[in-house]
């Protein structure tokens, strides 16, 4: 992770949970002490948040873009993100190894998965739930649990993610952007994103949005587009035909 990259992301921990400690920061990035330290007093200098002992707290809120429930999410787009979810579930092979991310899109692939010779894990209670129903195996990541979308985040989380080596993984965004690559209003989210990506086989790497989510952006990059697949419902424009492989359904 590149400096600057690891500087943002500290700053957006801090500004969404107030307060972190270096030890925090140490567990979620896995870097060290002295990185951690330094990275503090690199972000006070710049006047982006206050250095404390043991750690750093924000400056003042953040502009974010709020995040909507599940049930508000829901209503969004339906017809797009089962179409989408449909597909999605038809790439899931005997003996595959398959981390299922949280959110609406991704728990719309539930009903349409067939394959029971196959490994579930996901970071969503109401999908870990789902899917128990359906007699898969399934293993769900402990953590924090976020209120409004259920899903699992935070240190604990991300420690337990990084055991695992899965050769399928599906994710949302909340947004698609040909700069930014694919983001996320939370930073907790972003991170554990981030990290079930990264122990993701390439070519196993599936982003699922609709057409509504391209031009967006939210404040955390979760993932560039290069290794990835987007799957979605409407041809994005030519700005994006190099960025990922494109999958329209």
């Amino acid at each position: 992770m590149l400096n600057e990259e690891r500087k943002s992301i500290i700053l957006d921990l801090v500004n969404e949970k107030k307060n972190v400690t270096v030890y925090e920061l140490m567990e979620l990035l896995n870097i060290s002490e002295s990185t951690a330290r330094r990275d503090i007093v690199a972000l006070n200098r710049e006047g982006k948040l206050t250095k404390v002992h043991g750690g750093a707290t924000a400056l003042k809120k953040p502009k974010t873009e709020e995040e909507i429930s599940i049930l508000e999410k829901e209503s969004e787009h339906k017809k797009e993100k089962l179409r989408i979810a449909e597909y999605a579930a038809s790439l899931i092979e005997s003996g595959d190894y398959v981390f299922i991310d949280s959110g609406t899109t991704t728990e719309y692939m539930i009903p349409f998965i067939i394959e029971r010779r196959a490994t579930y894990v996901t970071n969503s209670i109401s999908h870990a739930k789902n899917l128990v129903k359906k007699h898969f195996k399934v293993m769900l990541i402990g953590g924090e649990m976020k209120e409004n979308t259920e899903a699992i985040v935070g240190s604990d989380a991300i420690l337990l993610i990084q055991k695992y080596h899965f050769n399928k993984g599906f994710f949302g965004a909340n947004g698609v952007d040909a700069r930014l690559g694919y983001t996320t209003p939370d930073v907790r989210e972003a991170l554990v994103k981030r990290v079930a990506i990264e122990n993701t086989n390439p070519g196993g790497k599936y982003i699922l949005a609709d057409h509504s989510k391209f031009g967006r952006s939210a404040n955390v990059t979760f993932s560039e587009f290069g290794g990835t697949t987007l799957i979605t419902d409407k041809y994005p424009g030519d700005e994006y035909s190099h960025a990922a492989n494109l999958k329209v359904v």
